[in-house]
């Protein structure tokens, strides 16, 4: 069975990889928008629906991390 230290631990070393690769990521998209709308190319459906996925992804996963921050703040 996992500790609570083990865990945050493990949590902890997603998060610093995920930051890495939303940073990544990030850039990535930043410049296939720019070259989309330089270019006034359009993209698949197929793209819109995996990134409103995406989206819906990240919003559950900052809300889940916000509920382990405000456990951790009032285990005091």
């Amino acid at each position: 069975m996992p500790t609570v230290e083990h865990s945050l631990e493990v949590l902890s070393e997603a998060v610093g990889k995920a930051s890495v690769d939303l940073l990544a990521v990030r850039g990535a998209i930043d410049r296939a928008r720019h070259d989309i709308a330089s270019h006034n190319t359009s993209v698949t459906r197929t793209i819109i629906r995996e990134s409103e996925g995406v989206i819906d992804h990240l919003r559950k996963a900052d809300e889940g991390l916000r509920d382990v921050l405000k456990d951790l703040s009032e285990r005091d």
